[in-house]
């Protein structure tokens, strides 16, 4: 058998505030599923008479507008298992946290809050990464006291991943001074600065990363395509295919990928001929655009349905005779380029294989200031 324990909390009570919002209090009080003993040095200490729960916190708060202090010092004392006193805790830390507009704002500072589970991260800040549902209320109360416990730590930036199913945390972390970093499919990633000084937390990815192929047979003919969607969608343009590499994937493998989701092609990565950076192209992120070289393996075409509206191999000299690709810069760039590549002797770039240990000193460098 578990023995009792006390689970004793202290806060400080403006009392000004609660004359405003007795009722609020009252409600919250009540509706508590334990009976806690409220002691202070006023008079509203000798309220202790043995009559039903209800009653009790109607009087106590009925004295209220007769007491001359302008603040209490408020003993909350529970007896039961340990189990129990947790749950309590956590159910009068929602009502406090709740109550935030009539209580002091020192009140975590003397009541025995649990604090949020942390890891340290490389760079002198923590991350916590919640996982289990908890009350929103009682979720606040516990970042507030973090966060106090994280400054005299010194730790600077403050990290919190929310999976989708805790969405209903956003509010409290924002009102505790966080910001949105990044999101993904399943989960927000927020960050706080706690240093007073100006922060060096990392922006999120500022780039998407887009590839276009130039696929050239031995007929002088160039793999193109005409799109579903889009801006050129439906003005009879052809055009090299192109599309966007994936989180994790590299150039070479994100080219052949689109050249065979598009149109069934296979290919070898020569190379990439060129690339351009452009700014404010999606969602307001900047693009880096890479045209790269691919040899064709596989020659029958078989179209994507969702986004190709057609595909084939075409004379160069009849691609590059439409009148729009004379007139868009990149599509005639993307053909003078690769043009030069194969009548020329015109050389790209060709992929360098590299160890991790230099993908790790890049990285390094990157974070350095992070």
């Amino acid at each position: 058998m578990v023995p009792d324990e006390y689970c004793t909390f202290y806060f400080k009570v403006n009392l000004e505030r609660i004359r405003t919002s007795c009722s609020s209090l009252r409600g919250s009080l009540a509706s508590a599923d334990d009976d806690p003993i409220l002691t202070s040095q006023s008079t509203l200490a000798r309220c202790h008479r043995p009559f039903d729960r209800l009653n009790r916190y109607r009087r106590i708060l009925s004295r209220v507008d007769s007491l001359a202090d302008t603040s209490i010092l408020v003993l909350l004392r529970f007896r039961g298992s340990r189990r129990a006193a947790k749950l309590f805790r956590n159910r009068f830390m929602s009502i406090l946290a709740n109550l935030s507009s009539v209580l002091d704002p020192e009140l975590t500072d003397n009541v025995e809050v649990a604090l949020l589970s942390a890891v340290d991260d490389e760079h002198g800040g923590v991350i916590v990464e919640l996982k289990e549902p908890m009350d929103p209320a009682a979720f606040h109360t516990s970042l507030r006291a973090s966060k106090s416990n994280w400054r005299k730590q010194g730790i600077k930036g403050a990290w919190i991943k929310l999976p989708i199913k805790l969405a209903n945390l956003v509010e409290a972390c924002v009102k505790e001074g966080f910001w949105y970093h990044h999101a993904e499919p399943s989960y927000l990633m927020l960050v706080c600065w706690l240093p007073n000084t100006k922060h060096t937390i990392p922006v999120n990815a500022s780039h998407r990363v887009g590839v276009g192929a130039f696929v050239m047979n031995d007929k002088r003919e160039v793999l193109v395509v005409q799109e579903k969607n889009g801006s050129l969608r439906g003005l009879g343009l052809w055009k090299f295919p192109t599309g966007v590499v994936e989180q994790g994937e590299d150039i070479h493998a994100g080219v052949i990928r689109e050249v065979k989701e598009e149109t069934g092609i296979d290919t070898e990565f020569i190379e990439v001929l060129a690339f351009r950076q452009s700014h404010a192209s999606f969602f307001g992120k900047s693009d880096l655009f890479f045209v790269c070289m691919l040899r064709p393996l596989s020659y029958d075409i078989y179209p994507q349905e969702l986004e190709i509206e057609a595909a084939q191999w075409m004379p160069v000299n009849e691609y590059a005779a439409q009148p729009l690709v004379q007139k868009h810069k990149l599509l005639k760039y993307i053909l003078d380029v690769g043009m030069a590549r194969i009548d020329k002797g015109y050389s790209g770039f060709s992929p360098v294989p590299m160890q991790l240990d230099d993908l790790m000193m890049h990285e390094d460098d990157v974070t350095a200031d992070a």
